[in-house]
């Protein structure tokens, strides 16, 4: 649990990292690399999340 915790932390961190040079320096690769580690960093919460609920459920 602590481990997914800082993984996600790292993963949002590095996604704003990505925003902050794309506001920077204005290239687009590094709007892109954010919007899909942001996106991927999402979708591991969300299926994350899912298994806990599911775990409560069962």
């Amino acid at each position: 649990m602590l481990l997914f915790r800082w993984a996600m932390l790292l993963l949002l961190l590095s996604a704003a990292v990505c925003f902050v040079f794309y506001v920077g320096t204005g290239q687009v690769r590094y709007k892109r690399w954010g919007l899909k580690v942001l996106k991927w960093t999402l979708i591991a919460a969300f299926g994350f999340f899912a298994v806990l609920i599911l775990e409560r459920i069962a």
